[in-house]
């Protein structure tokens, strides 16, 4: 028998979980490798649409981990209870401290304290709203942990314990926080060196200078009466660019005047 290492040996890393290994994902997690570890009562959601395309790519070759953990694992009672009704009266339910807490714990094994290192984010509708910026610092740590609200929501003493970074994408209420946290885990984990495979094609995108992105055509030429911009096919990239960065700074300042004000007063 040859004492040779495979090619994977001192890349893998290795790391516990309540889930049986039979119900577990084959996918290889490289060492170092950003992770993301989701909170939910819904692990069967995930990875959902973050397995398809490039993200799903990099989850298979290990570029990134992702690791749901279901909370009725943590839940009291017979039937595994995670949540109980309000303090004070009123409708609905909301997810119980001591079940979260357990689970929380659970997830920080082996992971840092430093949020910076290592965020940790409740996905709620009174959260700071999500952003660019926000993808671009959470990629840049080495992995985080996403609680995904139910019901009326998390008692708020859990929030404060843990210092949990509250995160909205947008103004609407879901019915949880699983959509929420694949679309935060797609913005991230496409800025993760080696995703996207060009680092080149996120530098010009919506959002990545300050302004939405200029319109984009390809071929053919003419399509149904219209035309390709005869500017785009001169050959002249001077022209090319700034043609691109009017049209980037028309559309922002037409329909989204928060972003051109913010826009304008970064420019001075």
């Amino acid at each position: 028998m040859s004492d040779t290492p495979s090619r994977s040996h001192g890349r893998l890393s290795q790391s516990a979980s309540l889930a049986p290994r039979e119900l577990m994902s084959d996918t290889p997690r490289l060492k170092g490798a950003w992770a993301a570890k989701v909170l939910t009562l819904f692990p069967e959601t995930f990875p959902g649409v973050l397995g398809a395309s490039l993200t799903g790519k990099a989850l298979q070759q290990g570029l990134w981990a992702l690791e749901p953990i279901g909370l009725r694992t943590f839940g009291t009672g017979k039937h595994r209870q995670v949540d109980d009704t309000p303090a004070g009266g009123g409708a609905g339910l909301v997810m119980k401290p001591d079940v979260m807490g357990r689970a929380l714990d659970m997830a920080a094994i082996g992971t840092p304290d430093d949020p910076a290192r290592w965020p940790r984010v409740y996905l709620s509708p009174r959260g700071k709203p999500f952003d660019q910026r926000d993808a671009e610092r959470f990629a840049k740590a080495e992995g985080m942990t996403l609680v995904c609200g139910r019901f009326e929501g998390l008692d708020q003493r859990v929030i404060d314990h843990y210092a949990l970074e509250e995160i909205s994408i947008g103004d609407y209420v879901l019915t949880g926080g699983e959509l929420a946290a694949q679309v935060l885990l797609d913005a991230t984990v496409r800025l993760i060196p080696g995703v996207l495979g060009n680092a080149a094609s996120t530098e010009d995108e919506s959002f990545q200078n300050g302004l939405l992105e200029h319109p984009q055509y390809t071929k053919p030429a003419e399509w149904r009466g219209h035309a390709i911009p005869p500017v785009l096919l001169s050959g002249d990239h001077g022209a090319v660019e700034k043609w691109r960065r009017e049209q980037a700074e028309a559309l922002t300042k037409e329909r989204r005047p928060d972003l051109w004000d913010s826009y304008m007063r970064d420019k001075g």
